[in-house]
């Protein structure tokens, strides 16, 4: 059985916050530099810390749990399935469910429980097997419904939420802190087809390491979501995002509100920004499968790499999702250098988190381009300009930000 220790009259909870592979460096960084815990183990998809606070605000993390039970894996046949049902046992359920209903205000009764399983390698059961093996033990020790997931159907309201992992070494329970997972956030009011998973975005924001007063751009925003991010944990900074699609434009804004975000429509092949003038671009490029090139990209999508070329500062950076190598290539043939480089697991995709900077040569052909009047240099609405378009300047360091974002 687990348990709670007290330390200066302060509850140190084992936690166990859930992540995209990939991305578990990420959130334990996160959980120490936010000062919410100790680290205590990185294992696949997991973050397992102890903290003082029994809800830590984390942005990367997919969903945060309380540790209920740990016991050795079943292994791979359905025959000892049953041997489950000791997780459910081991679990100080009422306890559990005491330090959530502390925890969370809208964690109240429950009216029922779902479980939730994932596991790593080939099995002779399924998920739902093992979700109702220790969902009907559980609500039997509680006295409540279980739902089981098998029919497709959402767990009804009151239900409170269980995950079950079994890794291969260890079969772990879990319960859910709060009422919905992390990952859904309140502000994503509207989405639109390639949407970027949230706590990816906060997590690439966190690379970008932006500072108070960087320009930061996304030219493919989509939703907003990028952008969204970064100006949650930098909201000093000023963010500008394009799209040449209206309901992305639509969508992002809706799902800005209020933050110090702008967006205008415009194709990411030709922005209207003047050289040098962005410190920091986040992008989800149109290279996937879900959302595809249009408008100068389409025929021309080497012109993403010399817009952006073009626009950063010569000490400006880049974090991008690139779906495979080739991208990779072709950002180094465009005079950008991995500064760090993460393979992730996406939706049944393996992209890669690839953090770039300009390479000397990168640096000394934007500055003959300055020199020389290589190109023209678009003047159209920096982002100094508002939402609805307003007067149109010519990108400043000193101007203030204004507020007014496929992601």
């Amino acid at each position: 059985m687990l348990t709670w220790k007290k330390n200066n009259n302060t509850m140190h909870t084992p936690l166990v916050a859930r992540c995209l592979r990939g991305l578990e460096a990420v959130v334990a960084a996160e959980v120490h530099g936010s000062g919410l815990g100790a680290v205590t183990d990185l294992r696949h998809r997991e973050v397992h810390f102890r903290s003082h606070r029994p809800t830590p605000p984390l942005r990367t993390a997919d969903d945060v749990f309380l540790l209920a039970a740990q016991r050795p894996d079943i292994g791979t046949t359905r025959q000892r399935l049953h041997e489950l049902t000791e997780l459910a046992h081991l679990a100080d359920a009422h306890h559990l469910l005491s330090l959530r209903h502390s925890a969370t205000a809208s964690a109240r009764g429950i009216t029922g429980i779902d479980v939730s399983a994932s596991y790593l390698g080939r099995r002779t059961f399924t998920r739902y097997d093992a979700e109702d093996v220790v969902g009907q033990a559980l609500a039997r020790r509680l006295g409540v419904p279980y739902h089981s997931r098998r029919a497709g159907t959402a767990p009804p309201p009151g239900c409170c939420g269980w995950r079950l992992t079994l890794d291969g070494t260890r079969a772990t329970l879990m319960l859910r802190v709060d009422d919905r997972p992390l990952h859904r956030r309140a502000y994503k009011q509207r989405t639109i087809p390639g949407t970027l998973h949230p706590p990816l975005a906060a997590a690439m924001a966190v690379l970008a390491d932006i500072r108070p007063d960087h320009a930061v751009l996304d030219p493919c925003c989509g939703a907003g979501t990028l952008l969204i991010e970064a100006a949650l944990a930098q909201p000093d900074a000023r963010f500008h995002g394009f799209d040449l699609s209206a309901d992305a434009v639509t969508a992002a804004r809706a799902n800005a509100g209020e933050l110090p975000v702008a967006i205008r429509r415009s194709d990411a092949g030709r922005l209207p920004l003047p050289d040098d003038s962005v410190d920091r671009v986040l992008c989800n490029p149109p290279w996937g499968t879900q959302v595809h090139a249009r408008g100068l990209l389409a025929t021309a999508p080497s012109r993403w790499w010399t817009e952006l070329r073009r626009v950063l500062t010569p000490e400006g950076t880049a974090v991008l999702l690139l779906p495979d190598r080739e991208d990779l290539t072709t950002a180094i043939r465009h005079h950008f250098t991995p500064v760090h480089m993460q393979r992730l697991r996406l939706s049944g995709t393996q992209p890669f988190l690839v953090h770039l900077a300009l390479t000397a040569a990168g640096r000394s052909r934007a500055s003959r381009q300055l020199l020389e009047g290589e190109g023209p240099v678009r003047s159209g609405p920096g982002p100094g300009a508002g939402r609805g378009g307003g007067e149109h300047r010519r990108l400043q360091r000193q101007h203030p930000r204004t507020s007014s974002n496929r992601h």
